[in-house]
């Protein structure tokens, strides 16, 4: 579970303020910072298939989300999976 602390940490760093999280970059970042919390857990409970189908969704809403910032502009996206570390 991510921290309330956490979560104003990757806002602040991805979005500038700690009141612009609509912006898709931090949508992204806090996604992801979900997603490794979820894996991690998913690595000790193999058989928790209910957590596995919210990962799945999670990873689908972060890629529709990817491509719309590449859709929308290309270097922002560049540098979003540079930094998360997401992607080939």
């Amino acid at each position: 579970m991510i921290l309330k602390e956490q979560k104003a940490e990757i806002i602040q760093k991805f979005g500038g303020s700690p009141t612009n999280t609509g912006l898709t970059e931090v949508q992204i970042a806090l996604l992801t910072a979900r997603i490794q919390d979820i894996t991690h857990h998913l690595n000790t409970h193999k058989k928790d298939n209910h957590t596995r189908r919210g990962l799945i969704k999670l990873v689908n809403k972060r890629k529709r989300l990817l491509n719309y910032l590449a859709k929308k502009d290309i270097e922002r996206y560049r540098k979003i999976i540079s930094v998360l570390n997401i992607r080939k």
